[in-house]
């Protein structure tokens, strides 16, 4: 008992802490769905370490990669140098999946698309960012009140979060905020402005689904003005939604992608996706004006392949689909029970597959009610400074007994 208490102790002494209140949980091993810790209990992790790890945790065939790469090589040269198969093998695989979600979503296939790896989804943003602006030869960005597109000062100028922003301004310039979801703003965007970047579902801002009309219109207002559209899918990425990627429950296709969290397989990988003749652009006038040491990491290569491989052999959107629908319903069913028992209100239950928000009246009846599944052992997390939000992110290999189990531990709480 008392090791992991020392444990604990050592982590706030010597690891910087991010805030005052970290969950806490000295982890021992996971294993699927479940962190242990090690003082003997278990935790069903639904929120998969904010929709990183969406195969589970320590996925058999994603472990067998990673050892057998280890075994070959580890980093050789930067990125872009030397000819690496696992990382051309998932390229392919990854602009593969693409052109198909592109298909789907426009009824054609979109062809030439390249790949460009990154560390991070924060990195994979900020390469979206200098690729549009070196492409179009403009300075502009538009971006959305309330969106997250991460922490680096390229990423946080285009982050609509005042709480983030103040801190470290001034920031990029010449960077202007719409209200997400609303049409009439989309006019602001003119002939200046290098790229729209847009989550297709505004996470850390709580799970909002814009309107449908809204993301068709914004891409005819790109196309209107020439800007290029980056949709920022790290976090709704590789089937989080109940699609391969959210911009396919809209039939638009964006310029840029970018993308992070799930495509690691729970290794640290990131990158961006555009056309041959946008990515061109990083290759000349000076050649090597964007590189990375480390993007593209033959390990975390390894990992993301057989991630991929394992979510297109089980068709892990089509399940994050079916088992999302299942899981809001019991949520919806929970959010009556929870009025009719006069303990407060579930204002809205919303998202699309296995991304969703539950949003209570108060931050009061939020913060009872993440502490109290976790002390039943089910992890829920907040969002970022969005203070009566719930986030629900399940691996999406979740089993029906594991969604039962959880739902019996929310129920709990309400009575």
């Amino acid at each position: 008992m008392s090791g992991h208490k020392d444990l604990y102790q050592k982590f706030v002494r010597y690891l910087a802490q991010t805030s005052d209140e970290p969950i806490g949980i000295v982890v021992d091993r996971a294993e699927g769905c479940w962190i242990y810790a090690k003082d003997g209990k278990r935790y069903l992790d639904f929120i998969s370490g904010i929709a990183v790890t969406s195969i589970g945790h320590r996925h058999p065939e994603v472990v067998e990669a990673i050892k057998h790469q280890v075994d070959r090589y580890l980093h050789t040269m930067v990125y872009g140098e030397f000819v690496q198969d696992v990382q051309v093998a998932l390229a392919e695989k990854l602009v593969t999946i693409l052109q198909e979600a592109c298909k789907r979503a426009v009824g054609k296939s979109e062809w030439g698309w390249q790949y460009y790896p990154t560390n991070s989804g924060t990195e994979a943003n900020e390469g979206a960012l200098k690729l549009a602006r070196k492409f179009t030869g403009r300075k502009k960005f538009i971006a959305f009140k309330n969106s997250f597109h991460g922490d680096t000062m390229g990423s946080l100028s285009v982050t609509g979060r005042e709480v983030y922003r103040k801190p470290f301004e001034p920031l990029i310039a010449d960077v202007e905020f719409l209200t997400f979801g609303d049409i009439n703003d989309l006019e602001r965007i003119d002939e200046n402005v290098a790229a729209v970047i847009c989550e297709p579902i505004q996470g850390e801002a709580g799970i909002i689904v814009p309107p449908d009309n809204f993301l068709p219109a914004l891409r005819r207002r790109c196309d209107e003005v020439e800007a290029l559209l980056v949709f920022d899918e790290v976090q709704t990425g590789f089937g989080r939604t109940g699609k391969w990627f959210a911009f396919e429950h809209w039939g638009i296709v964006p310029d840029i992608l970018t993308v992070g969290k799930a495509l690691g397989g729970g290794m640290p990988l990131g990158g961006f996706l555009a056309r041959q003749e946008v990515m061109r652009t990083f290759a000349e006038n000076p050649p090597l004006c964007h590189v990375t040491t480390f993007g593209g990491h033959p390990v975390c290569c390894a990992a993301a392949l057989a991630a991929l491989n394992f979510m297109e052999q089980e068709n892990l959107p089509e399940r994050a689909r079916v088992m999302g629908e299942k899981l809001k319903e019991g949520i919806k069913e929970l959010a009556k029970r929870y009025r009719s028992a006069s303990r407060g209100k579930i204002v809205d239950v919303r998202g699309k597959g296995l991304m969703l928000g539950i949003e209570f009246e108060t931050k009061e009846e939020t913060k009872a009610f993440v502490k109290g599944c976790l002390e039943k052992g089910l992890i829920v997390g907040g969002t970022l400074h969005t203070e009566k939000v719930v986030r629900i992110a399940p691996p999406l290999t979740i089993s029906d007994e594991e969604i039962d189990w959880a739902l019996k531990r929310m129920s709990e709480l309400v009575r």
